[in-house]
């Protein structure tokens, strides 16, 4: 038997194979995915990162400085933030490249990472910048970490809702490789739809570790072949009335964010009794941090995918918790009696879930426990 040659620069040397990475290393190696990935599409990009530290994130910024040397080779720039609120104007400021004649780079792609409280102090820059847009080649990535038991905060939290508030979709991996996953799929929504988007992470992801793919090809995107984008699109541009950006972002953004998380199935059906001849009697719904604690509690109680398929059991992992998309929910929904949503602290699943469900149809209408 050969040992593999393993070296401990792997996880940012290797450009495909399986690497061990941790959370904040994940996240360090995100960004260079991104360059990649635009590199073989034969455009020539460049990505900015800024942020301002704290827990759970409080070793991105070191694990940034370790990587410089794997970074400044792919044109990717590593800007601490003073605060939270300049870290986010400079990643908005980077979107602006190509209103300027002869800019160096097809578009500029941007990460700002903080903390809970970070998100919450930032939400002017958030909403400007989102009503705002993207650059077409650009696309902004918004990385949060909550604290929910509030071990190194004043207040525990939660940062879905000031995202929905700002029109920010959230995504929510449920692991390390989701972080790499969901990381390209969220500047690939955030370039189609003209939004940026935020990824919630946890503490109780972002402080392990795992073993992941690294490729840049893993993840296909697929562009909504059913959505019509407006005819002057969706990207920041100047001049622009703020009338303008608020039809772009009612009418379109959240609409062609959806459209995205449909083609590229953020959100899935992973059980399913109608598999094995059965019909569901009960779903349950989670995405992220939640979603795994679901699978451990089905694991503790020894229901695995066939036992559920005789019990009449339906699961559904979401993605993309805010906005929910209805075709996936409704269709996960059809004949079932009851619908249990598990999810962390207040709810963003659930009254999306209710309000989807109401009135819908007559045949379909479970009760849905939160």
């Amino acid at each position: 038997m050969t040992l593999a040659n393993v070296s401990l620069d792997d996880k940012y040397a290797l450009e495909r194979g399986r690497v061990f990475l941790t959370g904040v290393q994940a996240l360090a190696r995100l960004p260079m995915l991104q360059r990649d990935r635009d590199a073989a599409a034969g455009l020539n990009t460049a990505g900015f990162v800024s942020g301002y530290r704290g827990s759970p994130l409080g070793g991105l910024d070191r694990a940034l400085v370790d990587a410089k040397r794997f970074l400044e080779p792919r044109h990717i720039r590593f800007v601490p933030g003073v605060n939270e609120d300049l870290a986010a104007t400079s990643c908005w400021g980077t979107q602006q490249v190509n209103l300027f004649p002869e800019p160096r780079y097809d578009g500029v792609f941007a990460m700002w990472y903080g903390k809970g409280p970070g998100v919450d102090r930032c939400g002017d820059v958030f909403r400007h910048a989102n009503y705002a847009g993207t650059a077409k080649h650009g696309g902004v990535l918004v990385v949060a970490g909550d604290d929910h038991a509030a071990r190194s905060s004043a207040v525990a939290h939660q940062t879905e809702h000031i995202f929905s508030a700002c029109g920010i979709p959230v995504l929510v991996p449920a692991g390390i490789q989701e972080y790499l996953d969901f990381g390209l799929h969220g500047w690939a929504m955030s370039r189609y739809a003209g939004v940026w988007v935020a990824m919630k992470l946890t503490s109780d992801t972002v402080e392990s570790s795992a073993v992941v793919d690294i490729d840049p090809d893993r993840v296909q995107v697929r562009i909504p072949e059913q959505f019509e984008l407006p005819p002057d699109g969706l990207h920041l541009r100047w001049p622009d009335p703020q009338p303008a950006q608020e039809f772009r972002i009612q009418e379109y953004k959240v609409y062609a964010a959806l459209a995205y998380c449909r083609a590229n199935r953020l959100n899935e059906t992973v059980f399913d009794s109608a598999v094995y001849g059965r019909p569901a009697r009960l779903g349950i719904i989670a995405g992220g941090k939640a979603y795994l604690d679901l699978r451990q509690a089905l694991d503790d109680l020894g229901i695995d995918e066939a036992l559920a398929g005789e019990i009449g059991l339906r699961i559904f992992k979401v993605g993309l918790v805010w906005p929910l998309e209805a075709e996936c929910v409704r269709h996960f929904a059809e004949g079932l009696e009851e619908i249990l949503v598990v999810e962390e602290k207040r709810q963003i699943i659930e009254y999306q879930l209710k309000e989807m469900l109401y009135n819908w149809r007559e045949d379909v209408r479970p009760r849905v426990v939160g």
